[in-house]
């Protein structure tokens, strides 16, 4: 970054121009601000503390250590709440058409406060799953400096020697519907999944999102998969506040570090990690935000040639703190920098590239250990997150393929226009070995919102048809499922995409094996079908929905509404 570039220090600017600035110099004192403190740069801390929810109830010790860095090292922190909703609660119910809509919600929250007090930079601090994306998003626009701190991982809960995961009690519920599983350990599990505050504890949405950041360069490096409960944690918010001193000094921005280079790291580290379904939706949100061209081909592009290095759940063994006491994301990057996989020179919040971020790091994992596997020996020579297409599908959707036997299926479609008629009956045990599910106008519009279907593909796994029984959707998975799913079918069925045209027992083809998705019924049926279909009425006419729905553009383009 060349040092004759200076700092933005666009509110310190505004506040010292003259006379005619007091009445700003006025009221700033009320909050704080002495004479010597109006030179310093502003730097928002966007707050997304809850204590509706465990992955963002431990947040408030890491701001307010921060808040103290930030001080400390010559800023002027002004901390600001962000909203937060959690899947996990919302799931399987209306509440959880609003968990995508919330995403936008966060980045128009932390855009609005931010340049609407001209903030010289922004440290955000968040958990769940949207509160990464949504702050990123907010950053790119924005594109003064920034660097996102993540709350942290929860730490695995335990029933009868297995360790658990929010997945878990999903799971229960269709092993415990199916009878598979006593009271007593249905019950075991719902009390002891979730032990401590914390995103849920896989490789889920909350723990993808916040691992690539270290490899897109906008967080600090080895601090997403600290569990946020722990010291480390906070430790290492401070730090992340005085590299973002450092960066509004050297006005290192988000746009200097979010290049295409730079996804096309992140998109490798979630490959590599076996991340979640989500990551294609966020990314390309993503890079929307930073006028960074990336297409839903890009993320298939990058999976052809990325193995799956690590065994974590949801259809792995491990969890996020084995992870990082395996060596973390740092370790991961370092073996697919080594491998020629990795753009080294992208620049990163820390002032270095990659590559001199990860000069230290091991070249080999440590052996004493298989959370990560030696390079010579993936759990999957290729990754994970397969783009399909095919008359089902024309604009391309995505299927999580490992931890499955078989990776095709062709069965008669079982169709329904919500996720709430599927979910009746899968527990009345309606569906049967073989079936394709068809969950349509859960769309990005139609839902409207997007929202994920970890209960019915929970239920489905519980009563053993997760590997025999597969799963199409216009809405979304959460980061916990596993199965032979496919969600973001695109054009969603609400705009007429040909998935609203699927009748009841057609035959239904998913072939990960040649990235195809197709009902195998005529052109000219299909055609005719097209002429027959009307467009329902949406679902919600007034409120936050129905902005979102108006606004919203196809899941693959990320669902942006901008």
């Amino acid at each position: 970054m060349p040092a004759s570039k200076k700092p933005l220090n666009r509110r310190s600017q505004l506040i010292t121009a003259g006379d005619s600035r007091s009445p700003n110099r006025a009221m700033l004192r009320a909050v704080g601000f002495g004479d010597k403190d109006f030179v310093k740069p502003i730097v928002g801390v966007a707050n997304g503390h809850s204590t509706m929810n465990p992955c963002n109830a431990g947040i408030q010790p890491l701001v307010d250590r921060a808040m103290q860095a930030l001080k400390q090292a010559g800023a002027m922190p002004q901390v600001f709440g962000v909203p937060t909703i959690t899947d996990g609660i919302g799931m399987g119910t209306e509440a959880m058409k609003y968990s995508l809509v919330s995403r936008e919600v966060i980045a128009d929250c932390i855009e609005t406060a931010v340049n609407g007090q001209a903030m010289d930079g922004v440290l955000v601090c968040g958990g769940c799953d949207k509160n990464m994306p949504g702050g990123m998003i907010a950053m790119l626009r924005m594109n003064i400096p920034g660097i996102y701190v993540y709350g942290g991982t929860i730490k695995p809960g335990r029933w009868k020697g297995v360790d658990l995961t929010i997945v878990s009690a999903f799971e229960a519920v269709g092993a415990f519907s199916a009878g598979k599983m006593s009271r007593e350990d249905f019950v075991g599990i719902e009390k002891n999944a979730c032990p401590s505050v914390g995103a849920c504890g896989g490789m889920y949405t909350a723990n993808t999102m916040s691992s690539s950041f270290e490899a897109l360069g906008m967080s600090a490096l080895g601090s997403s998969q600290m569990a946020s409960p722990d010291p480390e944690k906070a430790d290492s918010a401070e730090h992340s506040a005085l590299l973002l001193v450092n960066a509004i000094k050297k006005n290192i921005k988000p746009r200097d570090i979010v290049t295409r280079k730079s996804i096309e790291n992140a998109v490798s580290l979630i490959m590599a990690t076996g991340g979640s379904t989500n990551a294609v939706l966020h990314y390309l949100a993503i890079a929307h935000a930073a006028e960074v061209k990336w297409t839903i081909d890009d993320f298939e592009r990058v999976r052809r040639k990325v193995p799956v290095l690590c065994d974590l759940k949801p259809s792995g063994r491990y969890v996020a703190v084995d992870f990082h006491r395996a060596g973390g994301v740092p370790q991961v990057l370092k073996m697919l920098l080594a491998q020629g996989l990795l753009h080294g020179d992208c620049m990163t919040i820390s002032g270095q590239t990659l590559a001199q971020a990860l000069a230290k790091i091991p070249t080999r994992p440590r052996k004493d250990q298989d959370v990560i596997r030696q390079w010579d020996n993936p759990l999957y020579a290729q990754g994970h997150l397969a783009i399909l297409k095919g008359n089902l599908s024309p604009e391309g959707c995505v299927a999580k393929i490992t931890g499955l036997k078989s990776t095709t299926i062709t069965g008669p479609a079982r169709v329904f226009d919500s996720e709430r008629d599927c979910m009746k009956a899968i527990m009345a045990r309606k569906i049967h070995h073989g079936d394709v599910v068809v969950i349509r106008y859960e769309g990005p519009k139609g839902g409207p919102g997007m929202q994920e279907m970890l209960a019915p593909t929970g239920a489905l796994i519980g009563q053993g048809l997760g590997e025999t029984v597969g799963l199409i959707t216009d809405g979304r998975f959460s980061g916990g499922t596993w199965g032979m799913v496919v969600g973001h079918v695109s054009p969603e069925a609400y705009v007429g995409g040909p998935i609203a045209l699927v009748e009841e027992g057609d035959s239904i083809t998913i072939d990960a094996s040649t990235l195809s998705i197709r009902m195998n019924v005529s052109a000219k049926e299909i055609a005719a079908r097209k002429k027959r279909w009307k467009q329902p009425k949406p679902r919600y006419t007034r409120g936050a929905l129905a902005k979102f729905m108006n606004s919203v553009s196809s899941a693959s383009r990320g669902a942006v509404t901008d």
